[in-house]
């Protein structure tokens, strides 16, 4: 009998990985995909040119539905008809962007997955209910954050993360009823070998700034911070949540799927200028001058850059990955270091910076 998938957030850039994944294995599969009705035909190519790809026997469905709707946009008759087909459940559905509203992120992020929740206990057959959240919902605590630990921070630094907080209190309250793995990646970066990404964000932002001041006599460092900025690249989010999606051992646990040695966000700043620029930062301009900069709209734009972003590069705080470390032992599933990617990230973004849909609209 074939195993049954169903995942929202269709066609996002994990979700499409994943799919890859599983048509390349060798166990047969049914997929079912949740699309907004808008993107019907995007996720219709993105399918067609996997199947030209892949040679599967895995059957691909696309169900068209809305985690901020009841039932998330199903009738109740593909519903009835889902109910004993669904095995594996993956939640990936959200809103991504740092600098959005409160209302937004809040009927996407908390009251989609309360729908989404509610419709997985309808499931029959559930094998697993994998939810994608943040290594952020730390918000502003520093120090060292704990995978076993869920505990509201003084103070987010966006709504994105306190809209994913609210969401993981939510799916982690199923944890004594549904069999449930929550996953908190880190910052999300290209595939190692071939730099591919989706969206320059996070450390893109960076590549951004450097590609508008390159032309400045002298390009210096911002601040003085020794925080370290954890980045990861998708080949290991999407290997490492594979594997314990299917592992007896995860269930009820929630993972850091973060790099063990992040590199410090002002050595990650001076890699990417050299790369990009063939230079190395000198001096210093201070994190107050470079955020009251882009609180100007008109500066933002130009850099390409959130002010959002920004705080990531400053904040104290690391993340234990004691329990994904053990889980993932035997595995041969590793992070890999940034240096190793570095060449093909920078490529990757030269290559495609011209191209309007890999960048975030800055407000």
């Amino acid at each position: 009998m074939k195993k049954g998938y169903f995942i929202t957030g269709f066609p996002g850039f994990i979700s499409e990985k994943l799919l890859r994944k599983w048509l390349n294995e060798k166990d047969e599969k049914n997929i079912y995909l949740l699309v907004l009705p808008d993107l019907q035909q995007k996720a219709a190519e993105k399918i067609e040119k996997l199947r030209n790809e892949i040679p599967t026997t895995s059957t691909i469905h696309i169900v068209q539905g809305d985690i901020t709707k009841d039932q998330i946009g199903l009738s109740s008759a593909v519903t009835v008809h889902l109910k004993d087909k669904i095995h594996y459940v993956w939640h990936l559905a959200a809103i991504y962007d740092l600098a959005i509203d409160l209302p937004t992120a809040y009927k996407v992020n908390v009251r989609g997955t309360y729908n989404v929740n509610e419709w997985v206990k309808s499931l029959t057959n559930l094998n697993r209910y994998v939810y994608f959240s943040t290594a952020y919902v730390a918000g502003r605590r520093t120090g060292l954050i704990k995978e076993d630990e869920l505990i509201r921070p003084d103070e987010f630094r966006n709504f994105y993360e306190e809209t994913k907080f609210e969401a993981e209190v939510l799916v982690d309250q199923l944890k004594n009823e549904l069999p449930v793995t929550i996953l908190r990646p880190g910052i999300v970066k290209g595939d190692t070998v071939t730099g591919e990404t989706s969206k320059f964000d996070g450390p893109y932002y960076l590549l951004n700034i450097f590609e508008k001041t390159k032309k400045i006599s002298r390009l210096p460092y911002i601040s003085k911070s020794r925080a370290k900025l954890n980045v990861v690249p998708v080949e290991y989010i999407i290997e490492a949540s594979c594997y314990l999606a299917e592992s007896e051992h995860s269930v009820g646990k929630t993972y850091h799927l973060t790099d063990p040695k992040p590199y410090p966000a002002r050595e990650i700043y001076r890699f990417l200028l050299q790369k990009q620029t063939g230079r190395t930062p000198s001096g210093f301009v201070s994190h107050k001058m470079m955020d009251k900069a882009l609180a100007v709209p008109r500066i933002r734009k130009h850099l390409g850059a959130e002010r959002e972003g920004l705080e990531y590069f400053f904040w104290e705080g690391e993340f234990d990955q004691s329990h994904t470390a053990y889980d993932l032992a035997g595995s041969g599933i590793e992070c890999a270091d940034f240096l190793d990617g570095l060449d093909a990230m920078v490529d990757f973004y030269n290559r495609h910076k011209h191209e309007k849909e890999l960048h975030t609209h800055i407000k």
